[in-house]
C-alpha cells in the first residue's frame, strides 16, 4: 500500500467518524508542507539561495557529463589511430618495406 492510498483511507475513516472533509484535506496539505520543509532543511536547502545552488549543481553535473563523454571519445579515437598505425607498420613489415629502404 502506498502513502497516497493510506492517506485517502485515513481521511475517509475520519470523515466517517464525523470530521469535515475540507478540514481533513487542509490538515493533510499542511502536513505535507511541513514534511517537505523538514526534508529540505535536513538537506540544507531551506534558504532562499537553494534554487540558485541547485541550478549551479545541475550545470556542474552537465559539464562533468560532457567532459566525461569528450574524454571517452578522445580515448576511443586514440586507440583507433594506434591500431591503424600498428596495422600499417605490420603490413609494411610483411611486404618487406625495410628492404625497400636499403
Amino acid at each position: 500500500m502506498n502513502d497516497g492510498t493510506m492517506l485517502a483511507q485515513l481521511i475517509e475513516q475520519a470523515e466517517n467518524d464525523g470530521a469535515e472533509l475540507t478540514t481533513l484535506r487542509a490538515i493533510a496539505e499542511e502536513a505535507g508542507t511541513v514534511g517537505a520543509t523538514r526534508a529540505l532543511a535536513r538537506l540544507g536547502l531551506e534558504d532562499s539561495g537553494a534554487a540558485k545552488d541547485m541550478a549551479e549543481l545541475r550545470e556542474l553535473l552537465a559539464a562533468w557529463r560532457d567532459a566525461k563523454k569528450s574524454m571517452l571519445k578522445a580515448v576511443v579515437q586514440w586507440v583507433g589511430r594506434s591500431l591503424a598505425a600498428l596495422v600499417l607498420v605490420l603490413l609494411a613489415m610483411r611486404l618487406g618495406f625495410p628492404g625497400w629502404l636499403k
